[in-house]
């Protein structure tokens, strides 16, 4: 069994618990440092993974760990009538409430304190669901994903952004260091601390990718499930739906 990756490893402490504070602590420099260290690609991630809902033409969507907000707003594009974003750190919905109503969107998107593994909401809530880069952020994945099955509308669908790990010559030697050493050191210079930008790519060295991934979906019963691997294999989007 895999030991459990955590920010700070305190005794004392869960994961979620650690993950809140970590994210509460670069809340205010997390924007700047999410394009600045993924050099705007993130951006074309972000757009790439959004088209796989455009078939669906969704009216309600929920974006789980949405953070500041960054794909809630990549989501404005498909047009729906309300988008509600959830997460554990306050200081990032903090962020995210102000861009929002900066942006004028706060009418259509909503972002709320929620737990992933525990979602405040009904059953088949939603025509869609998606998550940039938190499910490996989640303490118990197995219960995240059968949450977000819960809250789907029957024939709806989720589409999961995530890291994953390039396998081929020389993006997986390029990407290694870049995330094992360019990552964590300016991560720690720019945000302040010390644990937040080491932790990503260890979250990422342990995180279920591929096949390993779809075996967790289709164990929480979704059906449909397919993938895409994104530059070179850096990150991946996987998509299933839940059976009418």
């Amino acid at each position: 069994m895999k030991k459990v990756v955590k920010p700070y490893g305190a005794q004392n402490q869960s994961k979620k618990e650690e993950v809140a504070t970590m994210f509460n602590n670069i809340s205010s420099r997390y924007d700047f440092l999410n394009h600045f260290l993924s050099l705007g690609i993130d951006k074309f991630w972000r757009r790439k993974a959004v088209k796989q809902l455009k078939k669906i033409n969704p009216d309600k969507i929920l974006d789980i760990a949405t953070g500041t907000g960054d794909f809630a707003l990549a989501l404005l594009k498909l047009k729906p009538k309300e988008i509600v974003g959830v997460d554990i750190s306050e200081g990032m919905l903090s962020v995210g409430n102000l861009k929002m109503k900066r942006k004028k969107v706060d009418n259509i998107i909503k972002l709320l304190v929620g737990d992933s593994e525990s979602l405040p909401f009904d059953d088949n809530s939603f025509d869609a669901i998606t998550v940039a880069f938190g499910v490996r952020n989640f303490e118990n994945l197995q219960k995240g994903l059968q949450e977000m099955r819960r809250v789907l509308k029957p024939d709806g669908k989720v589409v999961i952004l995530e890291f994953s790990k390039p396998k081929k010559f020389p993006i997986k030697q390029l990407f290694a260091f870049y995330s094992g050493c360019v990552i964590p050191f300016f991560g720690r210079l720019i945000s302040k601390d010390k644990r937040a930008y080491s932790y990503l790519p260890e979250s990422v060295e342990q995180f279920p990718e591929g096949q390993d991934f779809h075996n967790q979906m289709d164990f929480a019963e979704f059906v449909d499930i397919s993938s895409i691997r994104l530059s070179g294999g850096i990150s991946s989007i996987y998509m299933g739906h839940k059976k009418m």
